[in-house]
């Protein structure tokens, strides 16, 4: 994207605000149940060759939706049910846990960016045709936050900086960590998972600020 499209960008999301919110702009928070990326390969296997998913809805980001099709993960001591499998396809399967999560099925949580997968725990995931053990995968996603260039320009972040982020109400307080990702298409929208979510009672769609 070249510089002339990032500033009409930024005077576009300007005029989107009042002038009391110039400097903090309000981000919603979208709570993420733990769920699964599959690879083509993988889900051949545990579905069935060339099988089609159905889109159930779209999320906030671009070009991603959630599934109507779930699969079982099994561990070493646990067993998790119906876990919502999103799109678009991956190269490599991902599978997105919670801390809580990882103690019922008896694996190591290790917290990473999307993406990162290396060292990271296996597991056997189980679908209606087959079941597949993939050797690594599962993480606990690190808190962050998708913006686009326009979002990263008032907010004054470069992609990848770590900022703190202020929680408003009766168990408020600071996240700290929190990766910032900048992409083209991204939508203004900070996600943590249910564990993290429930320790401030953060709701869907709250509004969170960068301090």
């Amino acid at each position: 994207m070249d510089i002339e499209a990032v500033v009409l960008q930024v005077v576009e999301r300007m005029r989107q605000l009042d002038a009391d919110e110039m400097g903090s702009l309000p981000i919603p928070v979208g709570v993420s149940n733990r769920h699964v990326h599959l690879s083509r390969e993988i889900a051949d296997i545990i579905f069935g060759r060339e099988y089609t998913f159905k889109k159930m809805k779209a999320l906030r980001q671009s070009g991603q939706y959630a599934y109507a099709e779930t699969i079982t993960l099994v561990g070493p001591k646990g067993v998790l049910e119906q876990v919502r499998i999103l799109g678009p396809e991956r190269a490599q399967t991902q599978v997105e846990v919670m801390r809580s999560d990882c103690r019922r099925l008896g694996i190591k949580p290790v917290i990473r960016p999307s993406g990162k997968l290396e060292d990271t725990p296996g597991i056997t995931l189980c679908g209606p045709k087959g079941s597949v053990y993939i050797e690594s995968g599962v993480i606990v996603a690190k808190r962050h936050i998708h913006m686009s260039p326009a979002d990263a320009e008032l907010l004054n972040c470069n992609n990848g900086d770590l900022v703190t982020v202020g929680v408003e109400g009766e168990r408020g307080g600071t996240l700290n960590e929190v990766t910032v990702r900048i992409s083209e298409n991204g939508k203004l929208e900070m996600h943590l998972d249910i564990d993290e979510a429930n320790c401030m009672s953060i709701n869907n769609n709250q509004h969170v600020q960068i301090i």
